[in-house]
């Protein structure tokens, strides 16, 4: 006999997955990708105080490194959707790899994630719009949540 509440515990982990995908209407007032870019959507969970929260965003591509530490050009822009005062961001082409030039060990090579170089990119935390990001379609876009600390510490004076 299976429990009746197997059922339940499917549905109650089911439905914030469903809730997470953009809706055909949010996404009406936001341009269509470009040609050779893709359209990324990020919906975030609500928060109790949004405020003191940001999400950095991340680009870059899965390439072969070595030893040494390595970075993609690339220049985010903040743009906004026409007649409706909604951002997004938009990720210009990326340049090639930029790195260190240590001498490294023989069989030092390896995949991993080169991001974009350059200043993080920090927005404002809102759940009640689909943070939109178009970037070139061979790129990756990650993102990260930032919160703050709950007590702040005051500055000495000198």
């Amino acid at each position: 006999m299976t429990s009746p509440k197997l059922p339940l515990l499917v549905l109650s982990c089911a439905l914030p997955l469903a809730a997470c995908a953009a809706t055909p209407e949010a996404l009406k007032p936001y341009p269509a990708a470009s040609s050779g870019y893709n359209r990324h959507v990020i919906e975030l969970p609500a928060q109790a105080d949004e405020a003191e929260h940001k999400v950095e965003l991340i680009a870059g591509k899965t390439l072969e490194v070595d030893c040494n530490t390595q970075r993609l050009g690339g220049q985010w822009q903040e743009k906004t959707v026409e007649g409706w005062g909604y951002s997004y961001y938009e990720l210009g082409q990326v340049g090639p790899a930029m790195s260190t030039l240590m001498a490294c060990p023989d069989n030092s090579r390896k995949q991993a994630f080169v991001p974009v170089g350059g200043e993080p990119l920090l927005v404002r935390y809102n759940s009640k719009l689909p943070l939109v990001i178009y970037a070139p379609a061979d790129v990756q876009v990650r993102y990260r949540i930032w919160s703050a600390a709950a007590n702040s510490n005051p500055a000495p004076r000198q």
